[in-house]
């Protein structure tokens, strides 16, 4: 009886095991069903089953045929027929737990690049949206932004600070008028530009004496004047020779122009993107139909002045570029147009130098009129700061005047005199309540020429007395005359027969043959033998001279210092000497005589042949031709006693 109920027992619990097991498998094809479902979609399992021929087996009460459905759904294999046996159920249900974790890894890496893909064409679109917002802001508002609307304000406010024009701005001449001391200069340049074939220039003269402003107020005066080719618009372009930079390849010329290739440098961004050069205009360009002035145009680049000779010949500047394609249809026709006419360049070239005429290409020369302004003299340099003190408001002493003339022979350097001391006046001026207009002193000038360190520019002055070996002759620098202080010794040879003649050793060869020449003609003429003298030629200042245009003087300081009569010493004298007695021609006649006049000479002796090189309206100074030595003796000596006249004959 016990063993029978032991048994029971076993048996009863081995068919709950069962069962127990039976809806466990149950529950977890159950779940397997909701999972399919909310991965797939209620709806989407329905149809995938009938199509798999799985939807009966899916409601089957058994619960292999329950199985076989799942697998057919899992699997897609609609060939499965056979359900698992009831020992297989759990395997089965294990394979199909890994297939599907498989297909829900898969899925949810899919709905991952999904929401990537959609995160990106997202950012996409906003960029995309972004450049057509900034497109539109750009073609309705042009480039601005806030940034550069303020860099621009701050620009606009500096604008409004203005301390005051600068000195040479007030005091520069506004007028053909107010130029003092370059009456013929001005002619011609008006000449030369109101006709109907205007001519290229050349303009030779010392610094500050307004060259460049004559140019300019020239052009304003002839435009639309009747048969002038310039018309209200015509430019004057102004620029420094002495800063004109170029590269020889063409990369960069301001004064020509050149190719900006979309490679290297860097053309506008729309040529650049479809490799098209673009060309830039220079200066000559800019200057078309007007003047294009060149200052200090002596110091200009050979190589850049010879390709400017060759645009004055075309009238157009040419370029060329290894990136031009006249048959590529993205080069816009003004580019094609200037690749293959060129620009037009078309202007009267005026140039203004300081070096003398022999220094600049004669090529240059040939192509361009000449014209020379003269050296300002002192009484020019007067009027300039009279009329100077004037536009300042100021009330000047009357030795003002005189005293900036001693300093300088510039109308630049004199303005700037007067307005240091008109600034010194004004720092050095006791508060008042009258208000009286500023007066500057001699004082005031002369503690500006003390800090400025400056020094009389002429130190050689005439004289009343005159004396025994000692004249004047007068030499060039530049486009400046000044006078030479020629003086002369004779002493008594230590032994007769046995004198020398000695002349600065730095002199150069040209100066010492006038010595040799000269003391042949004062033998000649005084019938004295020069060996018995020790004689003594000094040119004061170092004798750093050369050239024949000392000879007469020389001669003259030999036969007054022999002869014991004394020479005036307000009388200068130029010209070459020959072994006849006769007087020769030199150059710089015109500069030699403002020298003279710089001087405070009241005579100036001049060859004959120099006659027609002596300015027509002169004044200040008396200009006698001479064309024998005999003739400037007379004219030199200070006293004509019997002895030199019975000595000379």
């Amino acid at each position: 009886m016990k063993k029978t109920a032991k048994g029971k027992q076993e048996s009863l619990t081995a068919i709950n095991r069962l069962v127990s097991e039976e809806i466990e498998l149950e529950k977890r094809i159950a779940a397997f069903y909701d999972i399919l479902c909310d991965i797939f979609g209620t709806e989407r399992v329905i149809l995938k089953a009938n199509k798999l021929e799985a939807l009966g087996l899916i409601r089957s009460d058994k619960l292999g045929e329950r199985v076989l459905g799942l697998q057919k759904l899992v699997m897609e294999d609609p060939t499965l027929d056979q359900p698992p046996r009831e020992h297989e159920i759990a395997g089965v249900l294990a394979n199909l737990e890994m297939a599907v974790a498989d297909v829900v890894a898969h899925q949810a890496l899919e709905e991952k690049l999904d929401r990537l893909i959609a995160e990106r064409m997202q950012e996409r679109h906003e960029e995309y949206f972004r450049e057509v917002r900034d497109q539109i802001l750009r073609e309705s508002a042009g480039v601005e932004n806030a940034q550069t609307l303020k860099k621009l304000a701050v620009l606009e406010v500096m604008d409004q600070v203005k301390l005051a024009k600068s000195a040479s701005e007030i005091l520069r001449p506004s007028s053909l008028e107010e130029i003092v001391g370059q009456q013929q200069a001005v002619t011609a340049i008006i000449s030369k530009l109101i006709s109907p074939y205007p001519q290229h220039m050349i303009l030779y003269g010392p610094p500050g004496v307004g060259k460049t402003t004559a140019a300019r107020l020239a052009l304003e005066t002839v435009k639309n004047k009747p048969g002038t080719p310039f018309d209200a618009k015509a430019p004057f372009i102004e620029v420094d020779g002495t800063t004109l930079r170029w590269d020889p390849r063409d990369i960069t010329n301001p004064l020509l122009g050149s190719v900006h290739d979309p490679i290297y440098q860097g053309a506008k961004r729309d040529l650049a993107d479809t490799g098209v050069p673009e060309p830039k205009m220079g200066l000559v360009s800019e200057a078309h139909g007007g003047i294009l002035f060149i200052d200090e145009i002596g110091e200009m680049d050979p190589l850049l002045l010879n390709k400017l000779l060759k645009v004055l010949e075309d009238k157009r500047v040419h370029y060329e570029s290894s990136y031009y394609d006249p048959d590529d249809p993205n080069v816009p026709r003004y580019i094609k147009k200037i690749f293959e006419e060129g620009i037009p360049a078309d202007f009267v070239l005026i140039g203004a130098t300081t070096r003398e005429p022999a220094a600049l290409n004669p090529a240059l020369r040939s192509r361009c009129a000449e014209i020379y302004f003269e050296p300002l003299t002192p009484q020019d340099i007067q009027e300039i700061v009279i009329k100077a003190a004037d536009k300042l408001g100021a009330k000047i002493d009357k030795e003002v005047p005189k005293i900036i003339s001693d300093y300088t022979i510039e109308g630049r350097k004199a303005n700037n005199i007067l307005s240091d001391a008109y600034g010194l006046a004004l720092y050095q001026k006791k508060p008042s309540r009258r208000k009286t207009a500023l007066k500057i002193t001699k004082d005031h000038v002369y503690q500006v020429v003390q800090m400025a360190r400056l020094s009389p520019y002429t130190i050689r002055k005439s004289e009343e007395e005159a004396e025994v070996g000692r004249i004047f002759g007068l030499g060039v620098a530049g486009f400046v005359g000044s006078v030479i202080e020629i003086e002369a010794v004779a002493l008594a040879a230590r032994e007769k027969g046995k004198g020398k003649l000695r002349f600065n050793d730095t002199a150069g060869s040209m100066a010492k043959d006038s010595v040799f020449n000269a003391a042949s003609v004062v033998r000649k003429m005084l019938g004295a033998e020069l060996e018995d003298y020790d004689l003594h030629i000094n040119v004061i200042g170092g004798g750093n001279i050369d050239g024949p245009s000392a000879g007469v003087a020389i001669c003259l300081a030999l036969l007054s210092v022999i002869s014991g009569q004394p020479l005036r010493q307000d009388v200068a004298v130029t010209g070459e000497l020959s072994l006849q007695g006769k007087i020769k021609p030199v150059g710089g006649i015109v500069e030699k005589i403002y020298g003279a006049k710089l001087a405070g000479m009241k005579k100036v002796l001049v060859p004959k042949d120099n006659e027609k090189d002596v300015p027509q309206d002169l004044q200040g100074i008396e200009v006698v031709i001479v064309s024998r030595i005999e003739e400037a003796l007379k004219e030199a000596l200070a006293v004509r006693g019997p002895q030199v006249k019975k000595q000379i004959s």
